[in-house]
């Protein structure tokens, strides 16, 4: 599982950044570098509950802008 650097509070707030800019990621913990390819999105961050999931597409690190968000 992946995060974006911005907390985003729910899938929609996600697709309505990846619509306008590259949006960020990082792999928690540093063990497992983020790969490009497929990537499970998790969101919000901790302490809050995860409301969402989002199956995305990563390259350099980011979610390019106009990529789907499933």
């Amino acid at each position: 599982m992946a995060y974006t650097v911005e907390n985003f509070k729910s899938k929609k707030a996600l697709r309505e950044a990846v619509a306008v800019k590259d949006v960020p990621c990082y792999q928690p913990g540093g063990m497992f570098p983020l790969r490009e390819g497929s990537a499970c999105i998790e969101g919000p961050h901790y302490p809050a509950s995860h409301s969402f999931y989002a199956e995305v597409t990563i390259k350099n690190g980011v979610i390019p802008m106009g990529s789907k968000v499933k």
